[in-house]
């Protein structure tokens, strides 16, 4: 706990998606406030559990998302929700979107994942959803804290910004 005198600001980020696209926000903006001396806090519960699983294999998917436009062929094309059942289109706008990610040199979620640890941001693990989806610790990358909503709560009532992502 930091003293009260201290001027320390403080993040906390709940993290409720765990596809491609959903997990760049809470990453850049963490590893981002994490290296202007924010204190960061970042919890993960349902989807959002995903992104700290050891093996990752994260997906784009194009249901439910009207917004989505891949450059292709010197314009954006928007992909239409109907596009969703169509089997494979998911697997194909995921290739499309790392294949863009690599060509930009955006850096990959391992990457910023690792870049979160190494600036000692806290990562949380919901318990409750673990106990929920019949997830094992095990399963997750080394130096997760475990906690709940109230886990959460302590630190979201000390933080300046509060996100939900």
């Amino acid at each position: 706990m930091l003293d009260s005198a201290d001027n320390t600001k403080k993040m906390s980020i709940i993290i409720t998606k765990g596809t491609l696209d959903w997990a760049y926000p809470p990453f850049i903006l963490g590893t981002t406030a994490a290296a202007m001396d924010v204190e960061v806090t970042m919890f993960f519960t349902f989807y959002g559990l995903q992104l700290l699983k050891k093996d990752l294999d994260l997906k784009i998917s194009t249901l439910g998302n009207p917004a989505m436009e891949m450059p292709m062929m010197g314009m954006h094309m928007k992909m239409p929700n109907i596009v969703s059942t169509i089997p494979g289109v998911d697997r194909m706008a995921t290739t499309m979107m790392k294949n863009l990610i690599k060509k930009k040199g955006v850096a990959s979620i391992p990457d910023l994942r690792e870049a979160a640890i190494e600036s000692d941001i806290k990562m949380v693990a919901c318990q409750m959803t673990l106990d929920l989806f019949e997830m094992d610790q095990k399963d997750l990358i080394d130096g997760i804290t475990l906690g709940g909503a109230a886990t959460y709560m302590e630190g979201a009532l000390e933080s300046d910004i509060n996100l939900f992502i």
